[in-house]
């Protein structure tokens, strides 16, 4: 489990086990009303990208009935302001009026924009009667500045338990040419899941911004042999997808036994290692397989 994740009060999924997350669009009553439909485990109402400026108003009058809606359907709520110099202000007041689990703010750059952000969250939560420090904040890594401050930036709050990078705005920002391969954001990719590691948050991976579902099965399984164990999306029948392969499959889970239980055996031997089907294994496959396996039953305790 996220180190993080135990200083946020309530029967919330914790961050470690929340595998999708979903933008929707802001001022689409029908889209948020719907939304829980889709399985995901974080749904975002988007009050950047996907709101027109004009319909900021509409959207921001949505947010309440959105979040209760969520909520009482299990999913952990989120709205994602704009920049709080850019109107960002009059979206954060109106999201926590409707007491969402995360606040997700868009190109995240400076450790400052996260140290502002908390200090806003803190005294809308005063003034909402709020529990103190309940609310996460999820920065958004979206430009080429963001990235490589990305440890910086998820240490500058204690409301900081997961980060996520952007695809289209990173490649746009690297003058880079999308593709549904993805190549041109490998090392993005890398780089900023090696910088929340060392900050003890969790990494999330980019949207698959393509509506191919073979597609976006096939990055989510790329990207979790990268070490990615949450995802984004924007299409929602991409969230079961996601999930289902975020979650260890009970061949997985039989393997991860069969790795523990012959290592654990060895060792009662006294070798230092073991041969498991043609795959020594030593001390970083056995934790390995002890931390799928974990990983396994916690995901099966939070569907129940």
């Amino acid at each position: 489990m996220n180190e993080k994740s135990a200083n946020f009060p309530g029967t919330r999924r914790a961050t470690a086990l929340r595998r999708s997350y979903l933008f929707l669009p802001g001022a689409d009553a029908g889209a948020l009303k719907a939304a829980p439909e889709s399985g995901a485990d974080v749904l975002i109402q988007e009050l950047e990208d996907f709101t027109p400026p004009q319909r900021l108003p509409e959207a921001r009058a949505l947010t309440p009935a959105a979040l209760e809606g969520w909520r009482r359907a299990g999913a952990v709520t989120a709205v994602r302001v704009n920049p709080l110099d850019r109107g960002g202000d009059a979206d954060l007041a109106a999201a926590m009026r409707a007491r969402p689990d995360v606040v997700a703010l868009p190109k995240a750059s400076e450790p400052e924009h996260i140290a502002a952000l908390d200090d806003a969250i803190g005294r809308l939560e005063r003034e909402y009667g709020i529990a103190p420090g309940s609310t996460e904040i999820m920065p958004n890594i979206e430009l080429a500045r963001g990235l490589i401050r990305t440890h910086a930036i998820a240490r500058a709050s204690p409301r900081v338990t997961a980060c996520l990078l952007a695809s289209e705005d990173m490649a746009a920002d690297l003058g880079a040419e999308r593709s549904r391969e993805g190549t041109e954001l490998l090392y993005a990719r890398q780089r900023f899941l090696v910088e929340c590691v060392a900050a003890g948050v969790i990494a999330i991976d980019a949207p698959y911004t393509f509506s191919d579902p073979e597609g976006v099965e096939a990055e989510t399984r790329f990207v979790r042999r990268l070490g990615y164990r949450a995802k984004s999306c924007v299409t929602p029948a991409h969230a079961a997808i996601i999930n289902r392969v975020l979650t260890p499959s009970a061949d997985e889970v039989a393997m991860a036994r069969r790795v523990i239980a012959a290592f654990e055996a060895a060792r009662a031997r006294g070798e230092d290692r073991v041969d498991v089907d043609g795959n020594l294994v030593e001390v970083p496959s056995y934790m390995n397989a002890r931390r799928l396996v974990a990983r396994a039953d916690a995901l099966a305790d939070a569907e129940t």
